[in-house]
């Protein structure tokens, strides 16, 4: 997708880092590309703020936003209760886009949203894909939405240059494969396990069996999430042969841990994204 979409304000940079560009320059360096989910406002806007900052300094070569959602059934406890603090904060869809408005002041490199199509759809679709552009999000993921129904989002993506993104799991058919390769750009997310987000303890086999059995039927990168804790996990998808790894759950564990001490909270976060992102060299 271009990143020269007009922007609203001018905080925004006029270049941004498109996700065809971040796997090219990580592949250069003979890496796959390690990237954070946080979710906006946990535990407060500011700290918030600080938190994927520090992401960015220590490594992160894209991002993954989570905008806070009352009902998110594809997320473990971990990501539900940092829904929890977000909304509890105040954030709201507006507060979400002005995060990530915020996020563009400190750096150009891609940022992915991960919403539920509930807060789409309320806003109306072509106005949330119109607001995601203008404050420099690159790509959309509903969680909850197929691809079968996704017309309208795939037509609001290409007409405000977003990416859309379809997740991947072991129970996806090929047929529905090659559709999520015909609708999607950007990346393919795949699920690594069955069940919802949240840390595990190993990597299971059907993930690698995933990877391959995708690489058949798309063309796109190949990003693995849910489940992705370790440095032993990021470098074993990585080694399967996916472009790159996606780590929530063992970041917003650190928050969880340390909402009373946001000093140690941020440098606990910087040491595991630098570890993070050692795990992908090749």
């Amino acid at each position: 997708m271009s990143n020269n979409t007009p922007r609203e304000s001018s905080s925004i940079p006029l270049f941004i880092e498109t996700y065809d560009e971040m796997f090219k320059r990580v592949e250069e360096k003979n890496e796959g590309a390690f990237v954070p989910f946080v979710v906006a406002g946990d535990p407060d806007f500011e700290t918030s703020l600080e938190i994927v900052k520090t992401l960015v300094e220590n490594g992160a070569d894209a991002l993954e936003i989570g905008f806070a959602f009352s009902d998110p059934i594809a997320d473990g406890p971990t990501v539900q209760e940092a829904d929890l603090r977000a909304l509890n904060s105040g954030m709201t869809t507006d507060k979400g886009f002005e995060f990530v408005r915020r996020i563009r002041e400190f750096t150009s490199i891609p940022i992915g949203l991960l919403v539920y199509y509930n807060l789409i759809y309320k806003r109306g679709i072509d106005l949330f894909y119109k607001q995601a552009s203008e404050n420099g999000v690159n790509a959309i993921l509903s969680a909850d939405l197929s691809p079968e129904e996704a017309s309208d989002a795939v037509k609001a993506a290409k007409k405000y240059e977003v990416d859309q993104i379809f997740l991947a799991a072991q129970t996806t058919t090929n047929q529905r494969l090659k559709t999520i390769s015909e609708f999607s750009s950007g990346f393919t997310y795949l699920v690594s396990v069955m069940g919802v987000t949240g840390a595990r303890s190993e990597v299971k086999n059907s993930t690698v069996d995933l990877i391959k059995r995708v690489r058949d039927h798309n063309d796109l990168p190949l990003m693995v999430g849910f489940g992705i804790s370790k440095p032993s996990h990021v470098n074993e998808v990585i080694g399967a042969g996916a472009e790159g790894a996606i780590v929530g759950s063992a970041m917003i564990d650190i928050i969880a841990q340390n909402l009373n001490n946001k000093e140690k909270m941020l440098k606990e976060i910087g040491e595991n994204t630098r570890k993070l992102k050692e795990a992908t060299k090749k």
